[in-house]
Protein backbone atom coordinates (compact mmCIF):
# COMPACT_ATOMS: atom_id res chain seq x y z
CA UNK A 1 0.00 0.00 0.00
CA UNK A 2 1.44 3.65 -1.13
CA UNK A 3 1.96 5.94 1.49
CA UNK A 4 -0.24 8.90 1.51
CA UNK A 5 2.59 11.32 -0.05
CA UNK A 6 3.22 8.81 -2.66
CA UNK A 7 -0.46 8.63 -3.26
CA UNK A 8 -0.73 12.14 -3.32
CA UNK A 9 2.19 12.43 -5.90
CA UNK A 10 0.92 10.01 -8.04
CA UNK A 11 -2.81 10.95 -7.99
CA UNK A 12 -1.18 15.23 -8.82
CA UNK A 13 1.00 13.25 -11.92
CA UNK A 14 -1.74 11.28 -13.27
CA UNK A 15 -4.43 14.65 -13.08
CA UNK A 16 -1.16 16.76 -14.73
CA UNK A 17 -1.02 14.15 -17.32
CA UNK A 18 -4.86 13.92 -18.48
CA UNK A 19 -4.71 17.87 -18.35
CA UNK A 20 -2.14 18.12 -20.82
CA UNK A 21 -4.01 15.58 -22.86
CA UNK A 22 -1.42 12.78 -22.48
CA UNK A 23 -3.96 10.13 -21.40
CA UNK A 24 -6.06 11.23 -24.58
CA UNK A 25 -4.31 10.02 -27.51
CA UNK A 26 -2.50 12.25 -30.34
CA UNK A 27 -2.63 16.16 -29.27
CA UNK A 28 -4.53 18.94 -30.65
CA UNK A 29 -1.28 19.76 -32.66
CA UNK A 30 -0.77 16.07 -34.11
CA UNK A 31 -0.94 15.91 -37.47
CA UNK A 32 -4.65 15.54 -39.67
CA UNK A 33 -4.70 14.01 -42.50
CA UNK A 34 -6.62 11.13 -44.73
CA UNK A 35 -3.89 8.60 -46.23
CA UNK A 36 -4.60 5.75 -48.80
CA UNK A 37 -2.28 3.17 -49.82
CA UNK A 38 -2.58 1.44 -53.19
CA UNK A 39 -1.22 -1.94 -53.47
CA UNK A 40 -0.80 -3.86 -56.85
CA UNK A 41 -2.19 -7.04 -56.19
CA UNK A 42 -2.82 -8.03 -59.38
CA UNK A 43 -1.03 -11.34 -61.06
CA UNK A 44 2.18 -9.29 -62.07
CA UNK A 45 2.91 -9.38 -58.99
CA UNK A 46 4.62 -12.45 -57.79
CA UNK A 47 3.71 -13.75 -54.32
CA UNK A 48 6.97 -12.93 -52.61
CA UNK A 49 6.78 -9.53 -54.02
CA UNK A 50 3.54 -9.14 -52.83
CA UNK A 51 4.34 -10.45 -49.02
CA UNK A 52 7.64 -8.21 -48.75
CA UNK A 53 5.29 -5.02 -49.96
CA UNK A 54 2.38 -5.58 -47.75
CA UNK A 55 5.33 -5.81 -44.34
CA UNK A 56 6.68 -2.86 -46.10
CA UNK A 57 3.47 -1.03 -45.67
CA UNK A 58 2.97 -2.72 -42.26
CA UNK A 59 6.22 -1.33 -41.01
CA UNK A 60 5.41 2.36 -42.32
CA UNK A 61 2.10 2.67 -40.79
CA UNK A 62 2.89 1.35 -37.38
CA UNK A 63 4.72 4.32 -35.84
CA UNK A 64 2.21 7.13 -37.86
CA UNK A 65 0.17 9.09 -34.88
CA UNK A 66 -2.98 7.38 -36.02
CA UNK A 67 -6.46 8.12 -34.58
CA UNK A 68 -10.10 9.64 -34.97
CA UNK A 69 -8.62 12.99 -34.67
CA UNK A 70 -5.31 12.43 -36.26
CA UNK A 71 -4.38 10.39 -39.73
CA UNK A 72 -6.66 7.83 -40.72
CA UNK A 73 -5.39 5.22 -42.88
CA UNK A 74 -7.40 2.85 -45.60
CA UNK A 75 -5.86 0.42 -48.21
CA UNK A 76 -7.28 -0.39 -51.37
CA UNK A 77 -5.99 -3.22 -53.59
CA UNK A 78 -5.18 -2.90 -57.54
CA UNK A 79 -6.66 -5.62 -59.70
CA UNK A 80 -9.39 -6.54 -62.25
CA UNK A 81 -11.60 -4.51 -60.18
CA UNK A 82 -10.23 -2.41 -56.86
CA UNK A 83 -11.07 -3.45 -53.78
CA UNK A 84 -11.26 -1.61 -50.11
CA UNK A 85 -9.26 -3.96 -47.28
CA UNK A 86 -10.19 -1.55 -44.77
CA UNK A 87 -11.62 1.90 -44.90
CA UNK A 88 -10.51 5.12 -42.90
CA UNK A 89 -12.86 4.93 -40.06
CA UNK A 90 -12.09 1.25 -39.28
CA UNK A 91 -8.54 1.08 -37.64
CA UNK A 92 -7.44 3.95 -35.12
CA UNK A 93 -3.83 2.65 -34.13
CA UNK A 94 -1.07 2.15 -36.11
CA UNK A 95 -0.59 -1.72 -34.16
CA UNK A 96 -4.38 -2.29 -35.51
CA UNK A 97 -3.68 -0.66 -39.00
CA UNK A 98 -0.74 -3.16 -39.18
CA UNK A 99 -2.12 -6.25 -38.13
CA UNK A 100 -4.51 -5.35 -40.80
CA UNK A 101 -2.29 -4.68 -43.55
CA UNK A 102 -0.57 -8.50 -42.74
CA UNK A 103 -4.01 -10.16 -43.12
CA UNK A 104 -4.55 -8.94 -46.84
CA UNK A 105 -4.49 -11.66 -49.21
CA UNK A 106 -3.13 -11.12 -52.93
CA UNK A 107 -6.65 -10.80 -54.87
CA UNK A 108 -4.43 -11.91 -58.32
CA UNK A 109 -5.90 -10.44 -62.15
CA UNK A 110 -5.30 -7.96 -63.95
CA UNK A 111 -3.51 -4.71 -63.51
CA UNK A 112 -6.50 -1.65 -63.73
CA UNK A 113 -4.43 0.63 -61.52
CA UNK A 114 -6.54 3.63 -63.60
CA UNK A 115 -9.89 2.05 -62.90
CA UNK A 116 -8.23 1.69 -58.89
CA UNK A 117 -7.09 5.70 -58.82
CA UNK A 118 -10.40 6.43 -59.90
CA UNK A 119 -11.95 4.79 -57.03
CA UNK A 120 -9.20 5.73 -54.77
CA UNK A 121 -10.32 9.42 -55.91
CA UNK A 122 -14.11 8.71 -54.82
CA UNK A 123 -12.78 6.81 -51.44
CA UNK A 124 -10.58 9.80 -50.32
CA UNK A 125 -13.35 12.52 -50.38
CA UNK A 126 -16.46 9.90 -49.77
CA UNK A 127 -17.40 10.60 -46.03
CA UNK A 128 -18.90 7.23 -46.21
CA UNK A 129 -16.00 5.59 -46.64
CA UNK A 130 -14.79 7.33 -42.92
CA UNK A 131 -12.81 10.26 -45.06
CA UNK A 132 -13.38 13.74 -43.71
CA UNK A 133 -13.58 16.97 -45.40
CA UNK A 134 -11.16 19.74 -44.90
CA UNK A 135 -7.99 17.80 -44.20
CA UNK A 136 -4.82 16.89 -46.17
CA UNK A 137 -5.05 14.00 -48.68
CA UNK A 138 -2.27 12.04 -49.19
CA UNK A 139 -2.25 8.57 -51.57
CA UNK A 140 1.10 6.13 -51.48
CA UNK A 141 1.01 3.88 -55.01
CA UNK A 142 3.23 0.79 -54.57
CA UNK A 143 3.85 -0.63 -58.08
CA UNK A 144 5.95 -3.08 -60.28
CA UNK A 145 6.16 -0.21 -62.67
CA UNK A 146 2.75 -1.28 -64.85
CA UNK A 147 -0.41 -0.69 -65.48
CA UNK A 148 -3.45 -2.52 -67.98
CA UNK A 149 -5.43 0.80 -68.20
CA UNK A 150 -4.06 4.71 -68.16
CA UNK A 151 -2.73 5.96 -65.36
CA UNK A 152 -2.43 9.71 -66.00
CA UNK A 153 -6.01 10.94 -66.19
CA UNK A 154 -7.43 9.66 -63.06
CA UNK A 155 -4.03 10.62 -61.40
CA UNK A 156 -4.26 14.32 -62.54
CA UNK A 157 -8.10 14.10 -60.85
CA UNK A 158 -6.56 13.41 -57.95
CA UNK A 159 -3.66 15.79 -57.60
CA UNK A 160 -6.61 18.75 -58.90
CA UNK A 161 -8.40 17.50 -55.81
CA UNK A 162 -5.05 18.86 -54.02
CA UNK A 163 -4.37 15.06 -53.17
CA UNK A 164 -0.67 14.65 -52.30
CA UNK A 165 0.62 11.34 -54.58
CA UNK A 166 3.68 9.15 -53.60
CA UNK A 167 5.33 5.89 -55.93
CA UNK A 168 7.30 3.81 -54.74
CA UNK A 169 8.43 1.45 -57.73
CA UNK A 170 9.62 -2.01 -57.25
CA UNK A 171 10.09 -2.51 -60.89
CA UNK A 172 11.37 -0.78 -63.83
CA UNK A 173 8.71 1.34 -64.83
CA UNK A 174 8.87 4.46 -67.17
CA UNK A 175 10.73 6.98 -65.32
CA UNK A 176 9.07 9.68 -67.35
CA UNK A 177 5.51 8.50 -66.52
CA UNK A 178 5.89 7.87 -63.12
CA UNK A 179 7.89 11.26 -62.43
CA UNK A 180 4.78 13.05 -63.91
CA UNK A 181 2.02 10.82 -62.14
CA UNK A 182 3.74 11.51 -58.76
CA UNK A 183 3.67 14.87 -57.41
CA UNK A 184 5.91 17.98 -57.56
CA UNK A 185 8.74 17.53 -57.29
CA UNK A 186 9.59 13.69 -58.69
CA UNK A 187 12.71 14.05 -56.29
CA UNK A 188 10.65 13.68 -53.06
CA UNK A 189 7.45 12.57 -54.03
CA UNK A 190 9.20 8.95 -56.55
CA UNK A 191 11.34 6.51 -55.45
CA UNK A 192 12.66 3.42 -57.32
CA UNK A 193 13.55 0.60 -55.05
CA UNK A 194 14.06 -3.16 -55.10
CA UNK A 195 11.49 -4.83 -53.44
CA UNK A 196 14.34 -6.33 -51.01
CA UNK A 197 15.13 -2.70 -50.30
CA UNK A 198 11.84 -0.81 -49.33
CA UNK A 199 12.85 -1.14 -45.67
CA UNK A 200 15.83 1.73 -46.27
CA UNK A 201 12.93 4.42 -47.67
CA UNK A 202 10.74 3.93 -44.66
CA UNK A 203 12.00 6.45 -42.57
CA UNK A 204 12.22 9.16 -45.42
CA UNK A 205 8.45 8.53 -46.93
CA UNK A 206 7.34 8.57 -43.46
CA UNK A 207 8.82 11.52 -42.53
CA UNK A 208 7.72 13.13 -46.03
CA UNK A 209 4.26 11.76 -45.67
CA UNK A 210 4.15 13.56 -42.31
CA UNK A 211 5.29 17.13 -44.02
CA UNK A 212 2.42 16.73 -46.37
CA UNK A 213 -0.40 16.38 -43.02
CA UNK A 214 0.81 19.11 -41.56
CA UNK A 215 -2.06 21.97 -41.64
CA UNK A 216 -0.08 25.08 -42.14
CA UNK A 217 -0.04 24.17 -46.11
CA UNK A 218 -1.52 26.88 -49.13
CA UNK A 219 -2.92 24.26 -51.99
CA UNK A 220 -4.15 24.56 -55.21
CA UNK A 221 -6.20 22.05 -57.08
CA UNK A 222 -8.81 22.43 -59.70
CA UNK A 223 -6.40 23.98 -61.53
CA UNK A 224 -7.73 24.82 -65.70
CA UNK A 225 -6.22 27.25 -68.56
CA UNK A 226 -8.22 29.77 -66.92
CA UNK A 227 -7.96 29.56 -63.31
CA UNK A 228 -7.38 27.59 -59.70
CA UNK A 229 -8.88 27.08 -56.66
CA UNK A 230 -7.07 27.27 -53.31
CA UNK A 231 -7.06 26.26 -49.83
CA UNK A 232 -5.32 26.60 -46.28
CA UNK A 233 -6.42 25.33 -42.91
CA UNK A 234 -7.88 27.87 -40.56
CA UNK A 235 -5.35 29.95 -39.14
CA UNK A 236 -7.31 32.30 -37.54
CA UNK A 237 -11.05 33.20 -36.78
CA UNK A 238 -13.66 35.85 -37.92
CA UNK A 239 -12.64 37.76 -34.74
CA UNK A 240 -9.04 37.82 -34.55
CA UNK A 241 -7.93 38.81 -37.86
CA UNK A 242 -8.25 38.79 -41.85
CA UNK A 243 -6.19 37.57 -44.64
CA UNK A 244 -4.86 39.20 -48.00
CA UNK A 245 -4.38 37.47 -50.57
CA UNK A 246 -2.04 37.86 -53.60
CA UNK A 247 -0.95 36.51 -57.03
CA UNK A 248 1.03 37.88 -59.62
CA UNK A 249 2.52 36.30 -62.81
CA UNK A 250 5.95 35.25 -62.11
CA UNK A 251 7.25 37.05 -65.05
CA UNK A 252 5.80 40.08 -63.91
CA UNK A 253 5.61 41.03 -59.87
CA UNK A 254 4.34 44.58 -60.79
CA UNK A 255 1.14 43.56 -61.71
CA UNK A 256 -0.08 41.99 -58.86
CA UNK A 257 -3.69 41.30 -57.66
CA UNK A 258 -5.20 41.26 -53.95
CA UNK A 259 -8.29 40.26 -52.40
CA UNK A 260 -9.16 40.67 -48.55
CA UNK A 261 -10.65 37.87 -46.82
CA UNK A 262 -12.08 37.61 -43.39
CA UNK A 263 -10.69 35.46 -40.62
CA UNK A 264 -12.56 32.49 -40.83
CA UNK A 265 -12.37 32.31 -44.68
CA UNK A 266 -10.32 28.93 -45.71
CA UNK A 267 -10.70 29.19 -50.00
CA UNK A 268 -10.74 31.30 -52.73
CA UNK A 269 -10.78 31.18 -56.19
CA UNK A 270 -8.68 32.56 -59.13
CA UNK A 271 -10.12 32.92 -62.47
CA UNK A 272 -9.42 35.22 -65.75
CA UNK A 273 -5.96 34.12 -65.91
CA UNK A 274 -3.59 33.47 -68.74
CA UNK A 275 -3.00 29.80 -69.93
CA UNK A 276 0.65 28.04 -69.16
CA UNK A 277 1.23 30.81 -67.03
CA UNK A 278 3.27 30.61 -63.72
CA UNK A 279 1.42 32.63 -60.63
CA UNK A 280 3.01 33.19 -57.37
CA UNK A 281 0.09 33.37 -54.49
CA UNK A 282 0.87 34.70 -51.02
CA UNK A 283 -1.33 34.20 -48.15
CA UNK A 284 -0.84 37.03 -45.34
CA UNK A 285 -2.51 36.39 -42.29
CA UNK A 286 -3.24 39.92 -40.76
CA UNK A 287 -3.51 39.68 -36.59
CA UNK A 288 -3.08 41.86 -33.48
CA UNK A 289 -4.19 38.52 -31.20
CA UNK A 290 -0.92 36.36 -32.68
CA UNK A 291 1.92 36.08 -35.40
CA UNK A 292 1.22 33.38 -37.95
CA UNK A 293 3.46 33.66 -40.95
CA UNK A 294 2.57 34.28 -45.01
CA UNK A 295 2.26 31.28 -46.88
CA UNK A 296 3.67 31.09 -50.33
CA UNK A 297 2.77 29.20 -53.23
CA UNK A 298 3.33 28.58 -57.26
CA UNK A 299 0.57 27.28 -59.28
CA UNK A 300 0.97 27.40 -62.86
CA UNK A 301 -1.98 27.04 -65.23
CA UNK A 302 -2.71 24.40 -68.29
CA UNK A 303 -2.69 25.11 -71.56
CA UNK A 304 -5.50 26.78 -73.52
CA UNK A 305 -7.91 24.16 -74.18
CA UNK A 306 -7.50 23.08 -77.80
CA UNK A 307 -10.62 21.78 -79.95
CA UNK A 308 -10.51 19.29 -82.45
CA UNK A 309 -9.08 20.30 -85.94
CA UNK A 310 -9.12 19.41 -89.44
CA UNK A 311 -13.03 17.48 -89.42
CA UNK A 312 -12.19 15.27 -92.33
CA UNK A 313 -15.12 13.82 -94.35
CA UNK A 314 -15.30 9.94 -95.70
CA UNK A 315 -16.79 7.03 -96.21
CA UNK A 316 -19.43 9.23 -97.78
CA UNK A 317 -22.40 7.27 -98.89
CA UNK A 318 -26.46 7.49 -99.20
CA UNK A 319 -27.38 7.44 -95.99
CA UNK A 320 -24.32 7.40 -94.00
CA UNK A 321 -21.01 9.53 -93.47
CA UNK A 322 -18.08 9.17 -91.65
CA UNK A 323 -16.43 11.93 -89.42
CA UNK A 324 -13.16 12.18 -87.98
CA UNK A 325 -11.25 15.33 -86.55
CA UNK A 326 -7.72 15.86 -84.90
CA UNK A 327 -8.20 15.29 -81.26
CA UNK A 328 -7.79 17.89 -78.44
CA UNK A 329 -4.44 16.41 -77.10
CA UNK A 330 -2.22 17.48 -73.58
CA UNK A 331 -2.45 18.37 -69.84
CA UNK A 332 -5.81 20.06 -71.07
CA UNK A 333 -7.21 16.58 -72.94
CA UNK A 334 -10.96 16.90 -73.72
CA UNK A 335 -13.68 15.02 -71.41
CA UNK A 336 -15.15 13.65 -74.45
CA UNK A 337 -16.86 15.14 -77.58
CA UNK A 338 -20.43 15.56 -78.87
CA UNK A 339 -21.37 15.42 -82.89
CA UNK A 340 -23.82 17.76 -84.05
CA UNK A 341 -25.34 16.80 -87.60
CA UNK A 342 -28.46 18.56 -89.27
CA UNK A 343 -29.66 19.49 -92.90
CA UNK A 344 -28.91 22.95 -94.12
CA UNK A 345 -31.78 23.83 -95.29
CA UNK A 346 -33.74 22.50 -91.83
CA UNK A 347 -33.83 22.72 -88.62
CA UNK A 348 -33.97 19.15 -87.06
CA UNK A 349 -30.61 18.38 -85.21
CA UNK A 350 -29.07 14.66 -84.11
CA UNK A 351 -26.25 14.83 -81.39
CA UNK A 352 -23.98 11.76 -81.04
CA UNK A 353 -21.44 11.14 -77.86
CA UNK A 354 -17.95 10.55 -77.87
CA UNK A 355 -16.01 9.54 -75.32
CA UNK A 356 -12.60 10.72 -74.69
CA UNK A 357 -9.83 8.76 -76.50
CA UNK A 358 -11.84 8.44 -79.90
CA UNK A 359 -11.75 11.07 -82.42
CA UNK A 360 -14.03 9.64 -84.69
CA UNK A 361 -17.82 8.80 -85.77
CA UNK A 362 -20.27 7.09 -88.24
CA UNK A 363 -23.12 9.60 -88.77
CA UNK A 364 -26.46 7.24 -89.64
CA UNK A 365 -30.21 7.56 -90.73
CA UNK A 366 -28.98 10.41 -93.53
CA UNK A 367 -31.22 11.38 -96.79
CA UNK A 368 -29.44 10.59 -100.01
CA UNK A 369 -28.44 13.73 -101.59
CA UNK A 370 -28.12 16.47 -98.37
CA UNK A 371 -26.03 18.98 -97.20
CA UNK A 372 -25.52 18.72 -93.97
CA UNK A 373 -23.67 20.83 -91.08
CA UNK A 374 -21.95 18.76 -88.97
CA UNK A 375 -20.37 20.17 -85.46
CA UNK A 376 -17.75 18.47 -83.41
CA UNK A 377 -17.39 19.98 -79.52
CA UNK A 378 -14.99 18.97 -77.35
CA UNK A 379 -16.06 19.36 -73.43
CA UNK A 380 -13.19 20.22 -70.89
CA UNK A 381 -12.78 19.70 -67.08
CA UNK A 382 -13.06 23.77 -66.73
CA UNK A 383 -16.26 23.28 -68.22
CA UNK A 384 -15.60 25.08 -71.67
CA UNK A 385 -16.14 23.72 -74.53
CA UNK A 386 -14.33 24.37 -78.27
CA UNK A 387 -16.53 23.47 -81.51
CA UNK A 388 -15.63 22.87 -84.85
CA UNK A 389 -17.71 22.50 -87.76
CA UNK A 390 -17.96 21.79 -91.58
CA UNK A 391 -20.03 21.20 -94.13
CA UNK A 392 -20.38 17.55 -95.66
CA UNK A 393 -23.46 16.23 -98.51
CA UNK A 394 -24.31 12.48 -99.06
CA UNK A 395 -24.09 11.14 -102.30
CA UNK A 396 -27.74 10.69 -104.54
CA UNK A 397 -28.81 7.65 -103.56
CA UNK A 398 -29.18 6.93 -107.60
CA UNK A 399 -26.18 8.20 -108.97
CA UNK A 400 -24.30 5.98 -106.69
CA UNK A 401 -25.14 2.79 -108.35
CA UNK A 402 -23.05 2.05 -111.76
CA UNK A 403 -24.45 3.88 -115.09
CA UNK A 404 -26.57 1.63 -117.66
CA UNK A 405 -25.52 1.65 -120.73
CA UNK A 406 -27.18 3.82 -123.62
CA UNK A 407 -29.12 1.54 -126.34
CA UNK A 408 -27.60 1.90 -130.13
CA UNK A 409 -29.20 5.10 -131.77
CA UNK A 410 -30.71 6.44 -128.41
CA UNK A 411 -30.44 9.98 -127.43
CA UNK A 412 -28.41 11.77 -130.38
CA UNK A 413 -27.94 11.95 -133.83
CA UNK A 414 -28.06 9.36 -136.52
CA UNK A 415 -25.49 8.62 -138.61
Amino acid sequence: MLPWTALGLALSLRLALAQSGAERGPPASAPQGDLLFLLDSSASVSHYEFSRVREFLGQLAAPLPLGPEALRVSLVHVSSQPHTEFSFSQHSSGAAVQDAIRAAAQLMGDTNTGLALAYAREQLFAEAAGARPGVPKVLVWVTDGGSSDPVGPPMQELKDLGTTVFIVSTGRGNLLELAAAASAPAKKHLHFVDVDDLHIIAQELRSSILDAMQPQQLRASEVTSSGFRLAWPPLLTADSGYYVLELAPSAEPGTKRRQQLPGNATGWAWAHLDPATDYDVALVPESNVHLVRPQHLRVRTLPEEAGPERIIISQARPRSLRVSWAPAVGPAAALGYHVQFGPLQGSAAQRVEVPAGHNSTTLQGLAPGTAYLVTVTAAFRSGRERALSAKACTPDGERSRAPRPTPPGAGGRGP
